[in-house]
C-alpha cells in the first residue's frame, strides 16, 4: 500500500510536467452567439474617415467598424488582457494613433477590472501594453490634439477596495512613462477629465470617491473628496474649482468643454435631492451655474452620467443616462431621444457633420447619420453578458442563460435547428424571466422552461410564449432593507432540478425552496443558510443616492446542487460565503464552509462529484470585497475537511477570480475551471491547472457544462461558446503522450443534415462531421494517411494530406467508374507533431467529373452504424472504432436505418450512372478534336443529347438529368420515390444507347 502511494504521489508529481508542455490549439472552441449586442461604455470616431468607429464593452473587449456600424469586428483579441474597456480615443492629428484605457466606468457589481492602458499605431491592428496596470478602472482618456504623445488619464481606481493608484496620470512619450500629476487619497479616484480647446495645457478633472460593496454601491463624499479641480500649466499645478457648485456632498461628475466656446464648460453632477444636475460655467470654471436638477441626468448616477456636446453649437447638449436626453438651449429643458436600447453611456459626434454620431447603451453601439431619428442595429455585435449556461436534452440542444439587458432570458442552438431566412438572428429565443435568469428547461420537456427575474419563478411554454408565475413569498421585495425582508432573494436566484426527478424545482432565497407541481406549491426545506451578519443588510447606496436593484442583496443562496449518484444529498452555496449540505433531503442541514476560507466571498459554483456522493467542489469569488485571489476548494467527506485547490504555484494567476468549478462525468478526477479571464483544466483532481483557452477571448467565464461530449461556456461578454467533443481529454492516453502514434476514440456522432440556410461565419455552426483527434510524435517527416472502414470492413474513404503523397501510393482506376476507390487530398489532415484535429464530413464516393479538384467529392452521407478510422503515418499505424447515430428526429418521422441504406443504395446506383455519362463526355469531347466528316458530326450529335448548350436557359440534356434525379432523392433522409426509381431506368436505358453509339 505505501509503494502504491509512493508511486500516484510520483505520478502526481510528474504529470503536470507532460501536460503543461502538451498543445491543446487544435481544440478549437466556436461561438454561438447570441449575435446581439451587449453594454458598452464608451464609444468614439474620426473626423479623418466618417464611416470609422470605435465600441468598448464592459466585457468583450474593443470593436471597430469601417461601414458606419453595418458591421463590427473585434480589435482586441489577443493583446488585451481584460475585456472590460472603460475609454477610448483616437488621435486629433492622426487616425491610426488610438488609445485604450482598460476597465469600465460602471461600477456594477459585476464589474471586471481593468489592466492598464493599450496603445495602437496601426489604426487597432495591434496593440501594446504602455503601464498604469494597476490603476484599476479608468474613466477618461484623452490626447494632446498638437502632440499625440501627451495622453492623459483618469483613474478611478479599484472598483472595490482603496488603492494609491487613483489620480490623474500623464505621459509625454507615448506611455514610456507616467507622471501623477493629481492625487486625493486612496479612496477617490477621477471619473473624467478635458482639455481645453486650442490649449491643451488647461486640464479640468473630476474627482470621484467610490467604492462598490456586494451589498452597497459608495458614490460620493465630503467636498473635499470630490469636485472638480484645474490646472493652467499641464498638470503641474491644480486648483479647485468651488464657486457655484454642491458644498457638501458631492459624487460622480462628467464633464464637456464646447469646442467652438472654450470658456464654456459643462457638468453633471451627483449631489442631494435638489443639488444634483446640470451646471455650466461660462468663464472656464471661475463660477457656475446650476442650470438644471432634471432626475432624469442623474439617474443611477455610479452607472451612467455622461454630458457631451454639439461640436458646432454650445446650446445643444446631450445626457445620456436612463433615458438619453437632449437640450437645444443650453441645457434648460429637455427632450428624450429614442434609442435602440435603454440604459445609456456615452456618445461621440463626428466635428465636421453632427448629424453624424455613435451612442452606445447596455445593448450595444448605434450609428446614427441623421442626428439621432434613426440607428444602426445592434444584432451584429456578439458581446452578450450571459450569468450562466442550462442546455435542454432535444437534438439538437440549445443553450439557455440570463442576458444582461436582454427583457427576457434566452436560447440559442448548438446546431441550426431548421432552415432559416436570416441565421445570425433568428435562431435566439425568449424563454421567460429577464435579463438574470437562470432559464432552465425541464428535463424531457424542452418546451417547459423554469425562469427567473430577481427571485420572481416562473414556467415559461415556448409552445404559446407565455409564462406562468409563482413567486415564493409573492412580495415585491425591490427597493427594501433587506433585513425587513421575509425572503431575500439575489437578482441571480439560483433554480435546479432534481436529477432524479424533473417535477422536482428547487429554488433559493436564504432559505432554498421546493416544488414538485411547477410552482403550484412551493415548501422550504431548510433553515437561513447564509451568514446573514447586520451590518451587511443596509440600503444600498450612499452617502447620496439610493439603489436598490436586488444586486445589492447580501445573505442569500447564490448556488444550489443535488447530487446525481444519491438523491437528497444537496449542496448549497450562499453569496456571503456558506457551504451548506444536506444528506437527507433537507430535513437537517449541516453549515460545511472551510474553517480556513477566507469569510464573505460569494460561493459562484457548487458541484457534488460524478463518482462519489461524499465529494464535492465550490469555486469561490472573493474579489467584490477586494481580493481577487482564486478560491477552489475539494472536499471527499460530505464537507467535514476541505483542500484547496488553487494556490499559489498550481497553475491559476494570483488574480484570476474563480466563478466556476465542474467534473467531467466520465473521467473522474478531471476538472474545468472558470476564471474571471479564462478557462482551466486538471487532469489530476486539481492539484495542477492548465491553461485551456486556445481561441477563446479573454473574458469571464459565468458557468460550464459538459454535455454529449461537448464543453459548453457562457461569458459575461461574448456569449455562449462549445469546444466540440472533448472525449479525447478523457482518456488516460492524453496524460502519456510523448514518443508514440496514438488515435483517440471518436466519439459517437449524430448524423444530423445542416439545413438549408444562407451561410454564415457567425454564429460558428459547423457542418456535420466525425471529429478525429490524434497525436504525432516529434520528429515525423513522413505523410498522414486516414482510411475510414464501414463494419464490413470495406474501405469508405482514403484521405491524404498533400498531394505527391496521393499520387505515389493511389493509382486511381478510372474505368468507367466501376472502382470503388476514393480517395482525396485535405491539407487540413495536419501532419505536424503534437495534438491534431481532423472533421470527416461523412461523405462517401461522390460522382466522377473532370474537374480533378472536385471529382469523386460530395457522395451522399453514409449510413449509421458502426465504423473504423485507421491512421497511418510512416510504417505505424492506429485504428479506433466508432459510431455513427441517426437523427432521432429523423427516427421519430418512421424512417428507419434500412430506409436510409435504401436511399444510399439507390444513390449509388444514380451516381454511377452520372460517372459513366460524365466519362463518356469527356472521351466523346476529346475524340471531336481529331474528327472530322460523318464521325465528327456523329460525335456532335451524341454530345448533344448528353450536355447542355451553352447560352442562357438551355435545354437540359441527360447529364443534367441524371444529376437532377440524384439531387431529387440527396436533399433529406428518404426513401426514393417511385418515380425517382421510373425515371432511374429511362435514363440508364437512354445513356446504354448512346454508349453503343458511341461504340463503347
Amino acid at each position: 500500500m505505501q509503494n502504491r502511494f509512493h508511486f500516484l504521489f510520483f505520478f502526481l508529481l510528474i504529470l503536470p510536467l507532460s501536460l503543461t508542455a502538451q498543445d491543446f490549439n487544435s481544440l478549437e472552441y466556436r461561438t454561438v452567439g447570441p449575435e446581439r449586442g451587449g453594454r458598452v461604455t464608451t464609444v468614439t470616431g474620426t473626423a479623418h474617415f466618417p464611416g470609422t468607429f470605435y465600441l468598448g464593452a464592459s466585457g468583450g473587449g474593443v470593436w471597430k467598424t469601417e461601414d458606419y456600424g453595418i458591421s463590427w469586428n473585434n480589435i482586441s483579441d489577443g493583446f488585451f488582457n481584460t475585456p472590460s474597456i472603460g475609454a477610448i480615443e483616437v488621435a486629433t492629428n492622426d487616425p491610426n494613433i488610438i488609445y485604450v484605457g482598460t476597465g469600465s466606468d460602471g461600477l456594477r457589481s459585476n464589474v471586471i477590472s481593468g489592466k492598464g492602458v493599450y496603445k495602437s499605431i496601426d489604426a487597432g491592428k495591434t496593440w501594446e501594453h504602455i503601464g498604469l496596470k494597476d490603476t484599476g478602472q479608468i474613466g477618461a482618456i484623452e490626447i494632446d490634439p498638437t502632440d499625440n504623445n501627451t495622453v492623459w488619464v483618469a483613474a478611478i481606481g479599484n472598483a472595490f477596495g482603496a488603492n494609491t493608484e487613483r489620480g490623474i496620470y500623464k505621459t509625454t512619450n507615448g506611455g514610456k512613462d507616467w507622471d501623477k500629476v493629481l492625487y486625493i487619497s486612496d479612496k477617490v479616484g477621477f471619473s473624467d477629465l478635458e482639455l481645453l480647446p486650442g490649449n491643451p495645457n488647461i486640464v479640468y478633472a473630476a474627482a470621484w470617491k467610490a467604492e462598490r460593496k456586494p451589498w452597497t454601491i459608495i458614490s460620493g463624499g465630503k467636498a473635499n473628496e470630490g469636485g472638480i479641480y484645474k490646472s493652467i500649466n499641464g498638470g503641474k499645478d491644480w486648483v479647485k474649482l468651488e464657486d457655484g457648485l454642491p458644498k457638501d456632498l458631492i459624487g460622480k461628475i462628467d464633464l464637456a468643454v464646447s469646442p467652438v466656446e472654450s470658456s464654456i464648460l459643462y457638468a453633471i453632477i451627483e449631489a442631494p435631492e435638489k443639488e444634483g444636475g446640470l451646471y455650466k460655467s461660462e468663464n472656464q470654471g471661475k463660477s457656475f451655474t446650476h442650470i438644471s436638477n432634471n432626475k432624469g441626468l442623474v439617474n443611477r448616477p455610479f452607472y451612467y452620467i455622461n454630458v457631451e456636446l454639439d461640436p458646432t453649437n454650445p446650446d445643444i447638449v446631450y445626457s445620456n443616462a436612463n433615458p438619453l436626453l437632449k437640450s437645444i438651449d443650453g441645457g434648460k429643458s429637455w427632450e428624450r431621444m429614442s434609442v435602440p436600447h435603454g440604459d445609456n453611456h456615452d456618445i461621440w459626434i463626428n466635428p465636421n457633420n453632427p448629424n453624424l454620431l455613435i451612442q452606445c447603451n447596455d445593448g450595444g453601439a448605434n450609428v446614427s447619420h441623421n442626428g439621432g431619428k434613426t440607428w444602426s442595429t445592434q444584432f451584429n455585435q456578439p458581446t452578450a453578458e450571459l450569468y450562466q449556461v442550462e442546455v435542454d436534452d432535444q437534438y439538437p440542444y440549445w443553450l439557455y442563460a440570463g442576458m444582461q439587458d436582454n427583457s427576457s432570458t434566452i436560447a440559442v442552438p448548438s446546431f441550426p435547428p431548421s432552415g432559416i431566412q436570416n441565421p445570425g438572428t433568428g435562431w435566439i429565443i425568449n424563454t421567460g424571466g429577464c435579463e438574470t435568469g437562470p432559464g432552465v428547461p425541464k428535463p424531457g420537456n424542452h418546451n417547459i422552461v423554469y425562469a427567473n427575474c430577481k427571485g420572481r419563478f416562473s414556467v415559461f411554454d415556448k409552445r404559446t410564449g407565455t409564462e406562468k408565475s409563482y413567486y415564493v413569498g409573492a412580495s415585491n421585495i425591490y427597493g427594501h432593507n433587506p433585513k425587513d425582508l421575509k425572503y431575500r432573494f439575489q437578482r441571480v436566484a439560483p433554480i435546479h432540478v432534481s436529477p432524479h426527478n424533473p417535477d422536482i424545482v428547487y429554488h433559493g432565497s436564504q432559505y432554498l425552496h421546493k416544488t414538485s407541481n411547477d410552482g403550484l406549491n412551493w415548501e422550504t426545506i431548510s433553515p437561513d443558510l447564509t451568514a446573514f451578519e447586520a451590518d451587511k443588510q443596509v440600503i444600498s447606496g450612499s452617502p447620496i443616492t439610493r439603489d436598490i436593484t436586488g444586486e445589492e442583496y447580501y445573505s442569500t443562496l447564490y448556488s444550489i446542487r443535488e447530487s446525481k449518484l444519491k438523491e437528497g444529498v444537496i449542496w448549497t452555496g450562499s453569496n456571503d460565503g456558506v457551504i451548506s449540505v444536506t444528506q437527507d433531503g433537507g430535513k437537517t442541514w449541516k453549515n460545511v464552509t472551510p474553517k480556513k476560507m477566507p469569510k464573505g466571498g460569494r460561493v459562484e459554483s457548487v458541484e457534488p462529484s460524478q463518482f462519489n456522493p461524499a465529494k464535492a467542489y465550490i469555486a469561490v469569488d472573493r474579489h467584490l470585497i477586494g481580493d481577487a485571489k482564486p478560491y477552489l476548494y475539494k472536499t471527499d467527506n460530505y464537507g467535514k475537511s476541505w483542500e484547496l485547490l488553487s494556490t499559489e504555484a498550481n497553475g491559476i494567476p494570483t488574480d484570476y477570480t474563480t466563478r466556476v468549478l465542474r467534473e467531467d462525468p466520465l473521467r473522474e478526477g478531471l476538472l474545468y475551471a472558470g476564471t474571471e479571464f479564462g478557462v482551466f483544466i486538471s487532469f489530476n483532481d486539481g492539484q495542477k491547472w492548465i491553461k485551456f483557452q486556445q481561441n477563446l477571448p479573454v473574458t469571464p467565464i459565468t458557468d460550464i457544462k459538459i454535455f454529449r461530449g461537448d464543453l459548453i461556456l457562457s461569458t459575461l461578454g461574448r456569449g455562449f461558446w462549445i469546444l466540440d467533443n472533448v472525449t479525447p481529454l478523457r482518456e488516460q492516453a492524453m496524460n502519456t503522450l510523448a514518443e508514440t502514434l496514438h488515435v483517440f476514440k471518436p466519439d459517437n456522432t449524430i448524423r444530423y443534415r445542416y439545413p438549408k440556410v444562407s451561410s454564415r461565419a457567425f454564429p460558428n455552426y459547423p457542418r456535420t462531421s466525425v471529429i478525429i483527434d490524434y497525436f504525432i510524435p516529434k520528429g515525423n517527416k513522413d505523410g498522414v494517411q486516414l482510411e475510414i472502414f464501414n463494419d464490413k470492413n470495406e474501405s469508405v474513404v482514403t484521405i491524404v494530406n498533400d498531394k505527391k503523397q496521393l499520387k505515389s501510393e493511389v493509382k486511381l482506376v478510372e474505368d468507367m467508374n466501376l472502382s470503388h476507390t476514393f480517395r482525396y487530398v485535405d491539407t487540413k489532415l495536419e501532419d505536424k507533431p503534437g495534438l491534431n484535429r481532423f472533421h470527416w464530413d461523412l461523405s462517401s464516393k461522390g460522382p466522377w467529373t473532370k474537374n480533378e479538384k472536385r471529382r469523386y467529392k460530395n457522395g451522399p452521407m453514409v449510413a449509421p452504424g458502426s465504423y473504423m478510422v485507421k491512421l497511418t503515418v510512416g510504417t505505424k499505424t492506429f485504428t479506433q472504432p466508432f459510431d455513427i447515430v441517426m437523427d432521432p428526429r429523423v427516427e421519430e418521422t418512421g424512417l428507419t436505418k434500412n430506409d436510409i441504406q435504401t436511399q444510399i443504395k439507390m444513390q449509388n446506383k444514380i451516381i454511377d450512372l452520372l460517372s459513366e455519362a460524365n466519362q463518356l463526355q469527356s472521351k466523346l469531347e476529346k475524340e471531336v478534336i481529331a474528327a472530322k466528316g460523318e464521325k465528327l458530326d456523329k460525335l456532335k450529335a451524341i454530345l448533344k443529347q448528353l450536355k447542355n448548350d451553352e447560352g442562357a436557359y438551355p435545354q437540359q440534356m441527360l447529364v443534367s438529368q441524371i444529376s437532377y434525379v440524384l439531387y431529387m432523392i440527396s436533399g433529406a433522409d428518404q426513401l426514393p420515390g417511385q418515380e425517382a426509381t421510373n425515371r432511374y431506368e429511362e435514363l440508364k436505358k437512354q445513356f446504354n444507347t448512346l454508349k453503343t453509339e458511341a461504340g463503347y
